[in-house]
């Protein structure tokens, strides 16, 4: 389509190699035809379906001697174009008019291409996001079978449910009779040695877990035999996930070393915070500042006004890349932990309302952190924490 809205051109190629470099050629082709003063390529970003695209031409030799743009564009925005028309059809062709006439039209959204060391880290990132909802599923899958196990182990065991020691010992398929009969000073020596001398207090913490286990309902055998069986399942899932995370932090560390940033000075922020927050950002100058930064990460609130009034209460956006909200809000929680200036602004967001104070005081807390973020990506800047001045 040229800059009229004029379809130059019209055909079908295979996402493939050899379709991108005769989709390349007809480019090309036509630009020289038309003398054209500028190329801008278009597509829906489809997760991975467009990724290979999307780099062939960003990359390609002769599509850079003539300054050619490729941009990504979120499908929701491509429909809420497309609604503007009246009554079109759903077909693959009108989907690519729709997305060149978008293109035609200006304004358009930051361009989603990156260099490969930030895509590579991406992919890295991202599958630790997804290891990391798994693992949280399982343990919630976990925590049902304990209730039906020892339904008071939760409320008498302040240690962990997940640390070695524990999970041994429901590996062990204990019944909740020989748990409580079991003599306090071989269960306390069963602890110590799978926890490795952690516990400082094994005694304590076994004479806990016999009187949770005394304290809960039993169970029939046939069924206590079923929720054992139930609770390895879970167990194993949560090891194996847990060393493919461990796995996977030790290669986004190796690769997060080769790419520059200051963002690990922030304290609170390691590698595995920092490459997530990185690989979703890429090039900082990809954004205007950090209010766009923002909106991208989905860290802003929608605005309701009409006349003189202006809405007090509005709801967060729900577009955004939800990878780097998760890394940003993840990141804040652990900031605030360590850098004074973040925890007394938490607090004071908590303290504001009455509901949804954690959620939404840590939320506002990385929405701060967002801007720092911007800073000293921006400025190549380390990381100062504001002097405090005696009086």
């Amino acid at each position: 389509m040229n800059q009229d809205g004029d379809v130059l051109k019209s055909f079908t190629v295979d996402n493939n190699l050899p379709g991108s470099e005769f989709l390349r050629d007809q480019i090309v082709a036509l630009a020289d035809k038309h003398s054209s003063q500028e190329i801008q390529i278009g597509m829906e970003s489809t997760s991975v379906y467009s990724w290979h695209p999307a780099m062939f031409l960003n990359e390609d030799k002769e599509l850079k001697k003539r300054q050619a743009k490729v941009y990504t564009i979120n499908a929701k925005l491509i429909k809420r174009f497309k609604d503007a028309y009246v009554d079109l059809d759903k077909t693959d062709d009108i989907d690519a008019w729709i997305i060149a006439d978008r293109l035609r039209f200006g304004r358009l959204p930051l361009s989603m291409i990156m260099q490969e060391q930030y895509v590579a880290l991406q992919r890295l990132t991202r599958s630790r996001y997804h290891l990391v909802k798994s693992l949280t599923r399982e343990k919630q899958h976990f925590l049902q079978h304990l209730f039906f196990k020892c339904n008071a182990f939760r409320s008498e065991v302040e240690s962990s449910v997940f640390g070695n020691a524990m999970i041994d010992l429901f590996l062990e398929k204990y019944s909740l009779d020989e748990i409580a009969a079991m003599d306090i000073a071989v269960l306390a020596d069963f602890l110590k040695e799978k926890s490795k001398n952690r516990f400082s207090d094994p005694e304590g913490v076994a004479k806990c877990i016999q009187k949770a286990a005394r304290s809960s309902y039993r169970l029939s055998k046939c069924v206590e035999d079923s929720v054992d069986i139930l609770m390895a399942t879970p167990i194993e899932t949560i090891r194996s996930i847990k060393a493919q995370i461990k796995q996977l932090d030790k290669a986004i560390e190796r690769l997060l070393s080769g790419i520059p940033n200051t963002l690990k000075s922030i304290p609170g922020i390691g590698p595995v915070y920092c490459a997530g927050i990185l690989a979703e950002i890429g090039d900082i100058h990809r954004f205007k500042d950090q209010a766009s930064l923002a909106k991208y990460a989905g860290l802003t609130w929608s605005k309701h006004q009409s006349g003189k009034f202006t809405a007090d209460e509005t709801n967060m956006i729900r577009s955004g890349n939800r990878y780097l909200r998760f890394y940003l809000v993840e990141a804040a929680n652990s900031v605030k932990n360590y850098e004074p200036e973040f925890r007394a602004y938490y607090y004071k967001k908590y303290h504001e309302v009455p509901k949804h104070q954690h959620k939404r005081a840590l939320v506002l807390t990385a929405r701060k952190l967002v801007r720092l973020v911007d800073a000293l990506l921006r400025n190549d800047q380390i990381y100062t924490p504001r002097r405090k001045v005696n009086r």
